[in-house]
């Protein structure tokens, strides 16, 4: 499946002076002004909107031409690509995606129009990069190097995007259904395989002949699985990257070839982790490719960030490639009002922040709203200004483990959110670093005016509070004040750095006020939603949390990876003292639990409609849970456990309570793990416990 791309190009980089007209051109192409690059993902063509007529002028209204007085400059168009190989553009290389997937993936009211737009004489490909041309836009194909969005794929309940490729040539995958990698999804094309690397070239090489855009965009971080050794545990080899890079330079070839045939460049963007060393340890060579000229922008960072934003731009000044902040949608869950990570308050101060760092632009991925305001706002200082902003101390959460065996090493930025909340043990300091944007005089508000200062607010959302003490850039500040549950601290604007700045907390020692009820210091009864600081997982289909005939029914009805649903308090106990936990729960089927943590071990006592069981301890006890309401107390004191059912001792794992969970140190109670399914009635939930440490479960900076 070799690819024939004519003659090697002479004098690409690496040669100092050797530069020919036509790669001038291209590299000031590369330094081209743009202020918002959007990608749009092709599910406008995939999910369109069913009764309306699928003509093109249609289908750009869906997401294309209300940008026409945004700050977009360029448009990334994915023609799907999910399962490599399927594609909504014409293609002779791939297969072209025409099956109707809506229903199928539960997206009602939605038709594929890729065959309609076909039979009209035209494709989305097509129709994009004409309506951008036409309107001074720039169009880029992106193309998602390994889209494992078919890792849900059964033989028994075939996914619907999983594509023939893969079908005719499972070898061509790094994983199997029963052998599944540790990091990434079984369903990874191999990169090992020449086939592989032929292919994506080939899909490149079929684009940049049939269409006029302005660049390909080659999308690594759709999804970051390139190697079986790097999907089962260990760094790509030296070996290994260089094919990788043989096959950058391959594409480099293919763009220069066609772009001197038509007489203008077709650039190259790449979408990469924005940690040179973390990239390279997944096998990819980035700052070989730009050292040797085989990209001509760069943009860093999908759903998770490892460095502030000066590192990139930094390696891109070094070798003369620009950079974009790549802002995808947050995916932290629990967040809490009146904040939120995907508000449009965020969005400005994530890329005022990016604009500080010297990025040459902002990338948007998975934002699905052309007429979005922030279109018309991040993309300039000047606009971005006099706005009010929001600066999390942590946007995206994705653990960096979930592509690479202890990928957590190149992790330069703080994880506090709620997910992810920081513990810490009284008599002790913890340092977060927030890192803000050029916050100075608001601007002038109208003819004659006077600038303004903005007002600045530290705020923490936190639990075992009482003792917290915190500073700013070395500075304590005064007692907080109190909105809807945060703690907000005034802040002197002139103490606010652009860049990074240090908040210091401490956790002092207090004495724990008696609660309303002596017995329990929390209760949630289950005539109600669980509300902060109870954390709920974020519901979806076959998931169900509400309440329903005086209790809060939890159901797990989905055999889906990622399919379960539970509620959980942070209660950060002290493990060495007692600890109490006690439900009124009636199972109505399947696997229940309750989870217990404390920092050092947890446990799952779980409640099956025939036993209460241990999870970890391997021990159970016969009984009919779905008979009635029954109380269980989980007593939990060092390394014991003990479960009483209706006050009777039925589980004793004295010196048992030992799996260890390191940071985790909290209480969750709800339905099933995939693939099971469960689902019972909680009545109540009550927690007794004496706080180890105070914890911070968000922090961010308000300025208005």
């Amino acid at each position: 499946m070799g690819l024939m791309v004519g003659a090697v190009v002479a004098g690409l980089a690496g040669q100092s002076g050797g530069e020919d007209a036509f790669v001038k051109k291209r590299k000031r192409l590369a330094h081209k002004k743009r202020r918002i690059i959007l990608n749009n993902d092709g599910c406008d063509c995939l999910y369109f909107p069913k009764g309306l007529d699928p003509t093109p002028e249609n289908f750009l209204k869906q997401r294309t031409s209300p940008l026409e007085d945004s700050q977009v400059d360029a448009v990334f168009y994915c023609t799907i690509s999910s399962g490599f190989s399927n594609f909504t553009h014409k293609t002779e290389k791939g297969h072209i995606l025409t099956r109707q997937v809506g229903e199928e993936l539960h997206v009602e009211g939605k038709t594929n129009i890729t065959q309609d737009l076909i039979d009209q004489g035209a494709d989305v490909l097509e129709i994009v990069v004409k309506w951008c041309h036409e309107h001074d836009r720039e169009c880029f194909w992106s193309f998602r190097m390994n889209d494992t969005h078919d890792g849900a794929h059964r033989p028994d309940k075939p996914y619907p995007l999983f594509p023939k490729l893969k079908e005719e040539h499972p070898e061509f995958m790094i994983g199997e259904l029963g052998k599944r990698p540790k990091h990434g999804s079984w369903t990874s094309v191999n990169y090992a395989l020449p086939v592989i690397r032929d292919l994506a070239v080939q899909y490149i090489e079929e684009v940049c002949r049939n269409y006029d855009v302005d660049g390909i965009e080659m999308d690594f971080c759709r999804h970051l699985s390139y190697f079986p050794c790097v999907a089962f545990g260990v760094e790509a080899t030296d070996d290994e990257r260089e094919l990788m890079t043989a096959m950058l330079k391959r594409v480099r070839e293919v763009c220069e070839t066609h772009g001197k045939k038509r007489g203008r460049p077709i650039l190259i963007a790449v979408r990469v982790p924005d940690s040179l060393e973390y990239s390279r340890a997944v096998g990819l060579d980035l700052e070989r490719w730009m050292k040797e000229d085989f990209v001509d922008l760069v943009t860093g960072g999908f759903y998770m960030r490892l460095n502030p934003w000066e590192y990139l731009v930094d390696a891109g000044k070094k070798y003369d490639v620009p950079i974009y902040a790549g802002l995808s949608e947050s995916r932290v869950r629990g967040d809490i009002p009146p904040f939120g990570r995907n508000s449009q308050e965020s969005y400005r101060g994530r890329a005022n922040r990016a604009w500080q760092a010297g990025v040459d632009g902002i990338y948007l991925f998975n934002y699905f709203h052309p007429e979005g305001g922030f279109l018309r706002e991040i993309g300039e200082l000047e606009t971005l200004r006099p706005l009010d902003k929001v600066y999390y101390a942590t946007v995206r959460n994705r653990n960096p483990n979930s592509y690479l065996h202890e990928g957590d090493r190149f992790l330069n930025l703080p994880m506090v959110t709620p997910q992810n909340p920081l513990g810490i043990p009284v008599g002790e300091t913890r340092e977060v670093d927030l890192y803000v944007g050029e916050e100075g005089q608001r601007g002038q508000a109208g003819e004659g005016s006077r600038e303004q200062t903005a007002e600045m607010t530290l705020c923490l959302h936190a639990t075992g509070e009482e003792g917290l003490r915190v500073a700013w850039n070395r500075t304590p500040l005064k007692e907080p004040s109190k909105e809807e549950g945060w703690l907000v601290y005034a802040l002197d604007p002139s103490s606010v750095l652009p860049g990074k700045n240090r908040v210091e907390l401490r956790a002092d020692p207090v004495e724990t006020p008696e609660s309303h009820d002596p017995e329990w210091k929390v209760i949630y009864e289950g005539t109600d939603m669980p509300r902060p600081p109870w954390i709920c997982d974020s519901l979806k289909q076959d998931l169900i949390c509400e309440v329903k005939d005086g209790a809060l029914l939890i159901a797990d009805r989905g055999e889906k990876n990622g399919d379960y649903i539970y509620c959980g308090y942070p209660w950060n106990t002290d493990p060495d003292e007692q600890s109490v936990v006690e439900v009124s729960v009636q199972v109505l089927s399947g696997w229940n639990n309750v989870i217990v943590s404390n920092g050092l071990a947890y446990e799952r006592v779980s409640l099956y409609p025939d036993r209460v069981a241990f999870y970890e301890a391997k021990t159970e006890y016969a009984m009919d849970t779905t008979d009635q309401f029954h109380t269980y107390r989980i007593v939990l004191k060092k390394k014991d456990i003990l479960v009483y059912v209706d006050g009777e001792l039925v589980l004793d794992g004295t010196g048992k309570f030992t799996k260890p969970l390191p940071g985790r140190n909290d209480v969750r109670f709800g339905a099933a793990n995939s693939p099971n399914l469960g689902e019972a009635y909680w009545q109540s939930v009550k927690l007794r416990f004496k706080t180890g440490q105070a914890t911070v479960r968000d922090l961010l900076l308000r300025v208005e």
